[in-house]
């Protein structure tokens, strides 16, 4: 029996993936798919800080990394769907790009963005983390060890 698609995980997936896109990418791609629908801003985009938290070895204490500057929006289709944008870097465009994604893919338009401006993001984040692992593979040193005879 396969399990229904978790909407809050599929929703964070795509956030993810439009926070962590090339800032003029989201818009060139949804500019691609056709007019931008009317909204009402329901917090314009603002630029802000955001602390950073990892972990040792990715599991241990979490720690405070340091800041990164994030820029955030919020807005509301004229159908009433609410789209929410954050993005990394200081692009009030990007995060408004972000938010329209976001909401549309709570309308029946959501085909057609995950076609459009989804899949060529996800995509393109695939290519760009083979590429930094291949660059990585290239540096691996590989350590051996001779057995001596004197034992």
């Amino acid at each position: 029996m396969k399990d229904a698609p978790d909407p809050a995980a599929e929703r964070k997936e795509w956030m993810g993936l439009l926070a962590r896109a090339r800032q003029d990418c989201v818009a060139a791609l949804l500019d691609a798919c056709g007019d931008r629908p009317a909204f009402d801003w329901l917090r314009a985009p603002e630029v802000g800080a955001v602390m950073v938290r990892g972990r040792t070895g990715g599991t241990g204490a979490p720690f405070n990394l340091g800041e990164m500057t994030v820029t955030r929006c919020a807005l509301r289709l004229a159908t009433g769907e609410v789209g929410h944008g954050y993005v990394q870097g200081r692009s009030k465009p990007a995060a408004e790009a972000a938010a329209l994604v976001d909401a549309l893919m709570h309308t029946d338009a959501a085909r057609e963005v995950r076609a459009g401006v989804l899949g060529p993001l996800a995509r393109e984040e695939t290519a760009r983390r083979e590429a930094r692992a291949q660059k990585a593979a290239a540096t691996k040193v590989e350590f051996f060890t001779l057995v001596r005879g004197e034992d």
